[in-house]
């Protein structure tokens, strides 16, 4: 047993060899510190001198089953294992000053574009970004009338495990790191209620004469899905440095988008109380929509603007003077801020509560600075308790979370229960009497609505395309739950009430 254990330390060093993360100088060194983490303090190298080339999940696997069996392992659970696994691959990692080093010298020498390029390969070498995971996401696109939608099924991140959670409730509470974003995750060894960072590098990025630092997702949902995190662990917040701050970002990387998501609950993201970003080298469905009015402001003379053929309400804004398309930006934000039309539900504040904030998307564009400004509203009523501008209670089978920056961009992040399910409603739908099978499914029931919808429409459904038609129903359901989102509702009733907030900003002072 210990000598296969030697072997698949061999196989990691030699993989560490291969994919350029060590030199021969670094071996030894590297050795010690694997087996020092595996508490061996032997090595008996393999007869055969050559080690055969190995995937790393493989090898990873075999020593973490190895822990597993010799007692290094608390539980041999997902989050256990990603510890071990992790703190292996921290060997692998260069300090911080090295990998900045490289990215800057990369970014003076080859562009923005090639740095990011190499930042984000190291990030696969060291399993920060756990490919394997990533390649058991189901994507595909869904035809509409705004273009193709992106749809994606997440089964990147595991479910935890039972006794993890009843684990994971024993632990205080850390401060440190004050959350997932702050910069001290960066080497932090974690614990049950929090990940591994051994193997996590940052790279500082200024904005707008403030520190702030640019990372990966470890679960990309698109290429290069980048984060662009403050220094400062403080709240999301929406406003004229906001517009500076991506404006900035992509004038140093043009290759990227970069956006915000909103700074209230309910239409913001999952994480609130760190102001960061979301970017990549990735062309989203709303970025390919084309602007369908356009309309000038006279106190921004040199700014193109439109509205966007989009579900949710979009403005575009366009121009080659990157600090008038902050003031344009700013001055829509103050005047949506303060705006009700209650025709359409539209109320700015209840009382001190303010309802209406923005999510800002920037981009470079054949050499201009663009920018979109998609208008968010998060009251609630009694009809609509999660939210009237939210995903409504007829869609929640599929999606009830937040649309934050990446739906609202048109790729849907769906939970991974969505893949049993539907291979379960696929089953059922095709069987005469299919109601009252799905009623007996407890998993599925909640689609039955939908699938008499589905049924009705598809009178055609066979084995063959069952899953196909499907994935077009749950893309048809997305781009309604886009709708939902959407402070102006793209009826007739809906665009004249756009027309109408339109109209406040061509007022001149």
């Amino acid at each position: 047993m210990t000598t296969t254990i030697y072997h698949h330390v061999e196989q990691l060093l030699h993989y560490g060899l291969k994919s350029g993360l060590l030199n021969k100088w670094d071996i030894d060194v590297v050795r010690n510190k694997l087996l020092e983490i595996l508490e061996l303090d032997d090595f008996v190298p393999s007869e055969k001198n050559e080690v055969a080339d190995t995937d790393l999940r493989i090898i990873l696997d075999n020593i973490i089953d190895w822990a597993a069996d010799n007692n290094r392992l608390l539980e041999s659970t997902i989050t256990y294992r990603d510890l071990l696994d992790t703190k292996l691959m921290g060997c692998f990692v260069p300090l911080p000053s090295e990998i900045n080093n490289r990215f800057e010298r990369l970014y003076k020498e080859k562009g923005a574009e090639q740095a990011t390029s190499w930042f984000y390969d190291f990030s696969k070498k060291v399993d920060y970004i756990r490919t394997d995971r990533i390649a058991k996401n189901e994507e595909w696109l869904a035809q509409t009338g705004y273009g193709d939608l992106e749809i994606t099924i997440n089964l990147s991140k595991p479910e935890k495990d039972p006794k993890e959670i009843a684990a994971a409730k024993k632990v205080k509470q850390g401060s440190y790191p004050k959350c997932l974003l702050c910069k001290e995750n960066a080497g932090y060894a974690g614990r049950v209620n929090h990940p591994a960072r051994q193997n996590h590098r940052i790279i500082p990025v200024t904005l707008e004469e403030e520190q702030w630092f640019l990372q990966f997702s470890p679960y990309v949902y698109y290429k290069e899905h980048a984060i662009c995190f403050s220094e400062k662990h403080e709240p999301m917040t929406i406003s004229k440095h906001t517009f500076a701050r991506l404006l900035g970002f992509v004038k140093q990387y043009p290759h990227y988008f970069i956006g915000s998501n909103a700074d209230l609950p309910i239409v913001g993201g999952s994480i609130l109380t760190h102001e960061h970003f979301q970017g990549g080298f990735h062309e989203f469905p709303m970025a390919k929509a084309e602007v369908e009015t356009a309309f000038t402001m006279d106190r921004f003379p040199s700014i193109q603007a439109g509205i966007v053929k989009w579900p949710m309400s979009v403005l575009r804004l366009q121009g080659t003077d990157r600090q008038e398309l902050v003031e344009a930006s700013d001055y829509i934000l103050k005047q949506w801020m303060g705006y009700s039309d209650e025709t359409v539900d539209i109320i700015a504040y209840t009382a001190d509560t303010r309802h209406n904030t923005i999510t800002p998307i920037a981009r470079m564009r054949n050499g201009f600075f663009e920018i979109d400004l998609v208008l968010r509203n998060n009251r609630t009523c009694e009809e609509h308790p999660h939210g009237i501008f939210h995903p409504h209670e007829e869609v929640h089978a599929i999606k009830q979370e937040n649309i934050g920056l990446i739906e609202v961009m048109g790729l849907a992040v769906l939970p991974g229960r969505l893949k049993e399910e539907m291979s379960m409603l696929a089953d059922k739908i095709l069987q005469a009497d299919f109601e009252v099978n799905i009623k007996d499914e407890p998993a599925i029931i909640k689609h039955l609505n939908w699938a008499k919808v589905v049924k009705e429409k598809n009178p055609q459904m066979t084995r063959k395309n069952v899953h196909s038609i499907l994935q077009k129903e749950i893309g048809i359901v997305f781009e309604t739950i886009l709708h939902h989102a959407g402070v102006f509702k793209r009826d007739d009733k809906g665009k004249k009430a756009f027309q109408r907030f339109v109209a406040t900003l061509q007022k001149t002072k």
